[in-house]
């Protein structure tokens, strides 16, 4: 049965609520909760909550014998101060949904209405609510919970909503479509000194004026190229906030980005190589960690076909046009269990950018992404 008018504000209605109460990454309990009780009359076969943190997967069975598809949209938010003047803007101060997942956990629910009234014909649809996308834990922490093996999936799909791309049309292409990337922290260890005498301690200013431009060279290759690396420095410190010591610790930040995770294993070694190096010239100790790690994002070819049949018979324009892209998309580790794919949705040419206090989600992509995965599903499962 498709959505309804009555659907459609409620489901707008309810993305508004969840946009006014975002939790950032490994905090979504709440939102969690509310995720299973809107659909709790939908009566799903089998809800499992707790996944890789906060996860909740419903489970709508036909009883008989058929494929697993697996629909997944993400929970959390991001710690960013919202200033879109929205109505419905955040009420949690810091804190903000803007990169739209509320909007594409209002598709999935609006999927889930759907197969509570008609459940298909065959085979499993799983609604995977998954947590802690932006800091790369979630999908991992799913797929890792031992409980993903009753929801194990023959495909999966997902989708992003993606502003400057015309409003409705859809970008969708087989092979990479997010890149690999991860955090670097290195801290630099040096001695502290009295602010008059600098010469009997070891500052770490010379190390971190040389290490942040020397790093961002350390990339190449064109975007288009499999040997693609990238270095963006996004933070940097030294000392304390005061006039009378001289600093002896220092830490720098940056994202690495590829677009193959083969080519990750270079690039951090040659940052590493390139810290020890500064850090040995300067008579510093130094450490490096890892954080926010996200694997390449690869979308299978028979997956792609599968959605492309959706989006011809749903009228939908698509295209490979700037796929892949830059950004990076913990989907990927689904991929690497069962065949994967996720399609980005364009939100308007002119929308504000995605993780911009101004961002707000476009209700009116609700039915377009429902649709498209609807018919996917239904392709497959009748």
């Amino acid at each position: 049965m498709p959505l309804t008018n009555q659907d459609l504000i409620e489901l707008t209605a309810w993305r508004r609520k969840l946009h006014r109460h975002p939790e950032i990454s490994n905090e979504e309990e709440a939102t969690a909760r509310e995720v299973v009780a809107f659909l709790a009359d939908t009566r799903p076969d089998t809800v499992l909550t707790g996944l890789g943190g906060h996860g909740v997967a419903m489970v709508y069975d036909s009883g008989r014998p058929g494929p697993t598809l697996l629909f997944r949209s993400e929970l959390d938010a991001l710690p960013i101060e919202e200033l879109s003047g929205v109505e419905h803007s955040s009420l949690a101060p810091g804190k903000s949904h803007m990169c739209g997942h509320d909007g594409h956990t209002a598709i999935l629910a609006a999927l889930g209405r759907q197969f509570g009234r008609q459940r298909p014909a065959k085979g499993r649809v799983v609604l995977m609510f998954q947590p802690a996308e932006e800091t790369g834990d979630g999908a991992a922490g799913v797929v890792a919970d031992p409980r993903f093996s009753q929801i194990a999936p023959d495909f999966s799909f997902s989708l992003h909503n993606l502003p400057g791309i015309s409003f409705g049309e859809v970008r969708l292409k087989p092979g990479v479509v997010n890149c690999a990337s991860r955090g670097m922290r290195i801290v630099l260890e040096g001695k502290t000194a009295h602010s008059s005498m600098p010469e009997t301690g070891a500052s770490p200013m010379l190390a971190v004026s040389q290490l942040m431009p020397t790093l961002a060279k350390l990339g190449g290759g064109a975007f288009t190229e499999d040997d693609f690396g990238m270095v963006t420095v996004t933070h940097a410190s030294m000392g304390e906030a005061v006039f009378g010591v001289a600093p002896g610790r220092a830490e720098v930040w940056a994202t690495l980005r590829t677009r193959l995770d083969e080519r990750m294993a270079g690039l951090c070694a040659a940052a590493e190589a390139l810290v020890g190096h500064v850090a040995s010239e300067h008579g510093l100790a130094f450490a490096v960690d890892y954080h926010e790690i996200f694997v390449a994002s690869m979308n299978a070819p028979t997956a792609v076909e599968h959605l492309r049949t959706a989006l011809d018979e749903e009228r939908v324009a698509h295209s490979e046009d700037g796929l892949p892209i830059r950004a990076s998309e913990d989907f990927g580790i689904f991929g690497r269990s069962a065949p994967s794919a996720m399609f980005f949705l364009g939100a308007g040419e002119r929308h504000p950018a995605l993780h911009n206090p101004d961002y707000d989600f476009p209700d009116d992509l609700i039915p377009i992404g429902a649709g498209i995965f609807m018919r996917t599903a239904r392709n497959l499962l009748g």
